[in-house]
């Protein structure tokens, strides 16, 4: 299984997404703000992933406080927290995953503060452990929707390397793969930054499994050739009506399946459903740096002094998402419903 981030001495480790395919390399960060900037500049990326970089972190910034008071601690504790919660603002799980953490806090404050650290630290470890058996789960539900011979078109990387391992929507390709259905994807190559010709051609090659890379404007042309029988994509974050923020161009992807009647997936746990948030409208939408537009692996491709706009995702209404596959199985509409019985453990 791919390693996308680990803990070691103390210290996390992420394979650096930034050179891949072109070299596999590995950053170690020994202090919470070098996990900050690596989740910042996309060495580490996937909302997932996210999460548990986060929390990790937030380990690291904990190994930092077991000299302190017990009120001090939690001081500090907290503000570490709420400067990881600032790195990417779309990302549902960096949230979710501090908040996880600040509960464990918050049951563990009374301890003496090298055990508090002990306690947030194997706290950490167990959201990167979950967060791999859920994605299997989410593989497994996700693969009775594929069928042998599917033409499968996914969007950005949604792997191993979104991930703790194993992955959302490729996760469910990799299920399906494993149950001997025979699979083809198409992968968008994912403009600016080229996460699916970089990352997601890179996961299905390693796997074995057969793909074909496309510009993101060939999409429209394959599903009205009925090239393309189904689209799996993953989430940053969920509203609870459904609405789905996800790399940029997702929602262009959703409104021609609809058109050419191509059921349209989303595959994503339930800790990427934000209930807190009623649609997508109210989902803060990142806008990142123009270089990522203006320059491709480091050569500049437009001239001097082109403005530039580059949100990072954008927002899929539900109305264009056929169903959403969680580790409780695999939500269909009315979504607000959905998400309630699988948030009370419900399966649908």
């Amino acid at each position: 299984m791919i390693k996308t981030i680990s803990w070691k001495n103390n210290k996390v480790v992420f394979i650096d997404q930034r050179v891949l395919p072109a070299a596999e390399k590995y950053v170690t960060c020994a202090s919470y703000r070098q996990v900050i900037a690596a989740i910042k500049n996309l060495t580490v990326r996937g909302a997932p992933a996210i999460g548990v970089a986060a929390a990790f972190a937030a380990a690291l910034g904990a190994l930092k406080l077991c000299d302190l008071t017990p009120d001090k601690y939690r001081q500090k504790f907290f503000a570490i927290c709420e400067e990881i919660n600032q790195a990417r603002p779309t990302a549902r799980n960096l949230t979710w995953a501090l908040e996880r953490m600040k509960k464990r806090f918050a049951l563990v404050h009374d301890l003496p503060p090298r055990r508090i650290t002990a306690e947030l630290i194997k706290e950490a470890k167990c959201i990167y452990k979950e967060d791999i058996a859920i994605n299997r789960k989410i593989g497994k539900n996700g693969a009775r929707l594929i069928a042998h011979h599917d033409n499968i078109l996914t969007h950005c990387n949604a792997g191993a390397l979104a991930t703790a391992g194993y992955g959302t929507a490729l996760g469910v390709i990799r299920a399906a793969k494993a149950q001997g259905k025979k699979i083809h994807v198409y992968v968008d190559e994912t403009r600016p930054v080229l996460q699916g010709a970089r990352l997601t051609a890179w996961e299905l090659k390693k796997e074995k499994i057969p793909f074909t890379l496309i510009t993101d404007n060939m999409a429209g042309f394959l599903m009205s050739r009925r090239r393309i029988d189904k689209i799996i994509v993953g989430a940053d974050r969920i509203a609870a009506n459904g609405d789905t923020a996800n790399k940029i161009g997702t929602y262009s992807l959703a409104v021609l399946a609809k058109e050419h009647g191509v059921p349209f997936y989303v595959a994503a746990p339930l800790s990427t459903i934000d209930v807190g948030i009623k649609s997508g409208e109210k989902i803060p939408i990142e806008e990142r740096d123009t270089w990522e537009v203006t320059r491709v692996q480091g050569r500049s491709i437009v001239p001097k002094g082109t403005k530039v706009y580059n949100p990072a995702f954008d927002v899929t209404p539900e109305n264009y998402i056929t169903a959403i596959v969680t580790e409780q199985g695999i939500l269909k509409k009315p979504y607000i419903a959905a998400v309630r019985r699988a948030h009370q453990g419900v399966k649908n």
